[in-house]
């Protein structure tokens, strides 16, 4: 074969070869494929044309550049920032910031590296933030803290098309002599609280045991009064009764004995003899208590009633007002009681329905063995 025709060949081959390269080339230089999550800057010999959306893009070849914007919200670390306080107290704190583009033309027009502005703003906002609040609120606040840095963030964020999401600061730590001091605090808070907590259980186990005495001695005094109540209207009762019983046995009594007396002076030698009336009205009546004869009553010795005054002394008509006592002590209400208690024990009240000293109501006997007066008898001895 001719040489000169296996280098014709050879050359046409290389050019060919060359030529689908830059048609490969220039294929892949005007195609563009953007992802779901992203939008591209395109710009044409250096000036800015449009923004590529996701999907199948068509640009100029070899003219064209083109600066992918994530559109998803993006997470910016703040590194770890010192600053002072109002009150004059060292802390560093660091944050998170999240971001999301939502104009990439401004994005990529407006500022360069929209991250790097972004972290930075942030820092320059937490350090002037913390330095506006007292210790106590840097580390209580926390919302307070990251709403103010948002708020601050906000509008230079807006001219580059960029919207702050949210602000979380992460930590804020004092210096170490504040935190020492801090925990000497919070342990004698605690310390505080526990004695508190203390003291008030003593104070409600006191209030107990006193409230437990009083009611205790409140019923011990109600079962005193009670008592005493009982035993002095069983003494009255009693005293009652036998006062009715010597009333009734008073006459029949008075009577045997008047009749002993006759008997004694009937064994006497005298012949002659004079009685008192009230003897002889006695002798009458019990001959026709005797008898049943129709002999002539004269005024004599009669059982009698007791006048008012005894009556009264003795409680003969109160029988019923006595023994409802009973019921209604039984009624009296707590407060009824404690004050009742009260007086007991300091001795101001008289027990309510107090015994009545009173003892058998005397009835006068005749004394038969004793020499009769002479106002009352006079005996006549016959003379011969």
């Amino acid at each position: 074969m001719d040489p000169l025709v296996l280098q014709l060949q050879l050359t046409t081959l290389a050019v060919g070869l060359l030529f689908l390269t830059v048609v490969a080339v220039t294929i892949w230089q005007t195609v563009e494929i953007v992802d779901a999550y992203e939008k591209e800057a395109l710009t044409v010999f250096g000036e800015y044309r449009k923004l590529l959306e996701p999907g199948f893009n068509l640009i100029p070849p070899f003219v064209s550049r083109t600066y992918a914007f994530d559109m998803r919200t993006q997470t910016l670390d703040v590194p770890r920032q010192e600053a002072i306080t109002r009150d004059n107290s060292p802390v560093t704190a660091d944050a998170v910031v999240y971001i999301k583009v939502m104009d990439a033309k401004k994005a990529f027009l407006e500022v360069d590296n929209y991250k790097k502005a972004v972290s930075n703003l942030a820092q320059t906002t937490l350090r002037a933030v913390l330095g506006d609040m007292e210790l106590d609120d840097t580390l209580n606040k926390r919302q307070e803290i990251n709403s103010k840095i948002r708020k601050e963030l906000d509008e230079p964020t807006d001219e580059w098309g960029i919207r702050v999401e949210s602000v979380e600061v992460r930590e804020v730590n004092p210096s170490k002599d504040v935190q020492q001091a801090m925990e000497q605090q919070t342990s004698a808070e605690r310390r505080r609280r526990a004695m508190i907590l203390e003291a008030q259980g003593e104070r409600r186990s006191a209030v107990e045991t006193a409230e437990g005495d009083k009611q205790s001695d409140i019923i011990r005094a109600q079962g005193e009064k009670q008592s005493q109540i009982l035993e002095a209207q069983g003494d009255a009762i009693s005293t009652v009764l036998r006062a009715k019983s010597a009333e009734a046995m008073g006459e029949r009594a008075i009577i045997e004995r008047g009749m002993e007396s006759l008997e004694r002076i009937g064994q006497g030698e005298s012949s002659t003899f004079i009685l008192p009336q009230e003897l002889t009205s006695l002798v009458g009546r019990y001959g026709k208590t005797l008898t049943g004869s129709d002999v002539q009553e004269t005024e004599g010795l009669e059982g009698k009633e007791f006048d008012a005054e005894t009556r009264k002394m003795l409680g003969l008509d109160d029988i019923d007002e006595i023994l409802g006592e009973i019921d209604q002590a039984a009624e009296m209400d707590i407060e009824q009681l404690e004050q009742e208690a009260e007086q007991i024990k300091s001795g101001e009240a008289d027990i309510a329905g107090g015994e009545a000293d009173v003892g058998e109501p005397d009835i006068p006997e005749p004394d038969l063995d004793e020499p009769v007066d002479d106002e009352e008898l006079v005996t006549e001895e016959e003379t011969e």
